[in-house]
């Protein structure tokens, strides 16, 4: 059994294992569960618990093979969005910033941001967003860069960037050329870079989304993540999709959960449903027993079309739980604030979520999958 099967069940923990665990519940308990409300009616930004998540070392990489880091943080997520997508959806924001520096060529990157990063005392958006969507040849590049002494100037919008604040950092992938495209570290701070929030979503408005303006922003070389970013996001993108699939799984396992405590409900007639906690379990845990198959091969470039598929089947095994969830429940799950509510809503932002539904179509049925187009 490898390391992550321990992790998902979770009575099979060697000792470090399960005081980690515990830890986390006890982070969950006490840190998140109280402002789950909070979030999702008030927009609030958590970043408080991503923080200390962070100084109780759960983005610790020192002395890890990147697997076994890979295999935790993915645990973590998982959880978390057992109780908080948006919260999850956040640390996947910046597990993915995170990845960015672990794999970057730039000494001076990893080491100025990767300890700070790893313990909490910096948080890190992906902006990504688009460039994703550029690779695969559905949206041009909004970013454009002109070289300039000692680095380049950036102009442009991104329409949307989470986890983001001004004391957080993000990576950017701009234009230079036809035949150049440049990623960078930027801070949201950045002279001549404007940030306009977004709270008008149906859901997950806590997720401190922003547009982000570029008025010729200068970014010095040393933060350049790479001058080659066709190169670099080959090396990335199977982690930026490997960090969401935790989310499908966490979301379906609460809605599973929410499904069984109301079995019994209004003279057990919710037997008489199409579907069942048990089928979605069963469904549940193969997709887990495959994910861990995949990640234990620690060839996340090689594995990199069944990890879409995986993302994919998570869109469709949480549509399917969620649903079935606000049926099992009955007319309390209608209230506009009731938990299956909220995990309706965080579903169809998962199902939108770059690489969306139509995305991953789009990547699963391109021959090559190249990342020029």
């Amino acid at each position: 059994m490898n390391a992550l099967q321990r992790d998902i069940n979770l009575g099979e923990f060697p000792q470090e294992m399960q005081k980690r665990h515990q830890t986390l519940e006890m982070l969950l308990e006490s840190m998140l569960k109280p402002y789950v409300k909070q979030i999702d009616e008030s927009a609030f930004y958590h970043r408080e618990f991503l923080s200390m998540l962070g100084k109780q070392g759960f983005f610790n990489s020192e002395g890890m093979e990147l697997s076994e880091v890979l295999m935790r943080e993915v645990k973590v997520v998982e959880e978390t969005a057992k109780h908080c997508m948006t919260t999850a959806f956040n640390m996947w924001c910046h597990l993915a910033s995170l990845t960015y520096i672990r794999l970057t060529e730039n000494t001076y990157l990893r080491e100025k941001f990767l300890p700070r990063l790893e313990s909490g005392e910096l948080l890190g958006a992906t902006g990504l967003g688009n460039p994703m969507k550029y690779y695969a040849g559905l949206e041009k590049l909004h970013l454009r860069a002109e070289a300039v002494e000692g680095g380049f100037l950036v102009t442009g919008t991104l329409p949307a960037v989470s986890n983001m604040a001004k004391e957080n950092w993000f990576g950017i992938i701009a234009e230079v050329n036809e035949n150049q495209r440049i990623m960078a570290y930027v801070p949201g701070n950045a002279m001549n870079l404007t940030l306009k929030e977004k709270v008008e979503y149906l859901g997950l408005n806590g997720s401190a989304t922003y547009s982000c303006q570029f008025d010729g922003i200068f970014i010095p070389n040393e933060h350049l993540i790479s001058h080659s970013a066709d190169e670099f996001v080959a090396k990335i993108r199977p982690y930026f999709v490997i960090y969401q699939i935790p989310l499908a799984l966490g979301v379906t396992e609460a809605a599973i959960q929410s499904i069984e405590r109301n079995r019994d409900k209004q003279g057990g007639s919710n037997q008489y449903l199409p579907v069942q906690g048990e089928t979605l379990s069963m469904e549940l845990q193969k997709m887990k027993a495959d994910f861990a198959f995949y990640l234990n091969q620690q060839d996340m470039a090689g594995n990199w079309k069944e990890f879409l598929k995986l993302r994919l089947q998570g869109v469709q095994m949480t549509a399917s739980a969620v649903h079935a969830n606000m049926l099992h429940q009955g007319g309390s799950a209608y209230m506009k604030m009731s938990d299956p509510s909220r995990r309706l809503r965080e579903f169809y932002f998962f199902a939108n979520l770059t690489p969306t539904v139509r995305h991953l179509g789009k990547m699963l049925n391109a021959q090559p999958m190249g990342m020029k187009r």
